[in-house]
């Protein structure tokens, strides 16, 4: 059973993230695991066998109420309350996601850390100007079943990248491995081998059940293989703030791009040795 300690401040301070073990009841990992199940049916007939996720949760014809009582778990609410001292409300159904296991395919998304490398056109000194603000980018993976999908570099949420993370990532768009013509084996090795390429990185254990809370703008990826069943909710941590960062970032990346500014790299000017 989940208790929460002074632990859980200091690691998601220090290190970008923290984790709430055992804190969704049994019974309603049950309830979601159906649902979510149902969904994956649906998504894969309409995206393909690997598609990696469904989201929103409300666009699919699947029972909420299981999902809505997770938004509302009060066990949740009141942890994540001790964490930030600011009001604060789950992202809702119309963005909660779904994160699953590839059927056919392993597959690993490209480091990054999120708006600055994964928007097209963003406004990077927006993005500098507010990453450690502690009520923007806050993210949550909840584990319906064992997920170990998430690496990370922990306490990187806090700096500016090392001289090691831009001499393995010196340009933009940062390219993920390349999978083209290999079998699943190699597949799986070479995106391990990715994972692992990034000095300090670190894989993320969840037990279905545990909920880690985290910084986004964490260096982080997903990698994911059709043997290791995932449900895994993808959820976030709103504000005032978060809000407004939503309606105004993507508009300005989209009229940036319109003015034919493509991806920027926001170490252009650093000269590692």
């Amino acid at each position: 059973m989940f208790q929460f300690s002074e632990k859980h401040i200091e690691e998601f301070q220090t290190q970008g993230f923290t984790v709430f073990r055992d804190i969704v009841p049994p019974k309603l990992i049950d309830e979601l695991r159906i649902e979510c199940d149902k969904a994956a049916e649906v998504v894969r007939a309409q995206a393909g066998a690997n598609a990696q996720r469904f989201q929103p949760v409300s666009a699919y014809d699947i029972n909420h109420q299981p999902f809505e009582e997770f938004e509302n778990l009060p066990e949740i609410h009141d942890a994540v309350s001790r964490i930030f001292d600011f009001p604060f409300e789950m992202s809702g159904l119309d963005l909660l996601g779904v994160l699953l296991e590839p059927a056919n395919d392993p597959y690993c998304t490209q480091w990054h850390r999120d708006w600055r490398d994964n928007i097209q056109a963003i406004d990077l000194d927006a993005w500098e100007a507010q990453y450690q603000n502690p009520q923007l980018f806050n993210q949550v993976n909840c584990a319906l079943y064992e997920d170990s999908c998430t690496w990370i570099v922990p306490g990187s949420h806090l700096r500016e990248d090392t001289d090691a993370e831009v001499a393995r990532f010196p340009t933009r768009p940062i390219s993920g491995p390349e999978l083209e013509g290999l079998s699943p084996g190699e597949r799986e090795r070479v995106c391990l081998d990715y994972c692992q390429s990034l000095p300090g990185a670190h894989r993320l254990y969840l037990d279905a059940g545990d909920y880690c809370l985290y910084r986004n703008t964490l260096w982080h990826l997903g990698n994911y293989i059709p043997y290791r069943k995932r449900a895994t909710l993808h959820d976030g941590i709103m504000t005032v703030a978060s809000h407004e960062w939503f309606d105004t970032a993507p508009q300005i990346a989209s009229e940036r791009r319109v003015q034919g500014i493509a991806w920027e790299n926001p170490n252009a000017e650093r000269v590692v040795a």
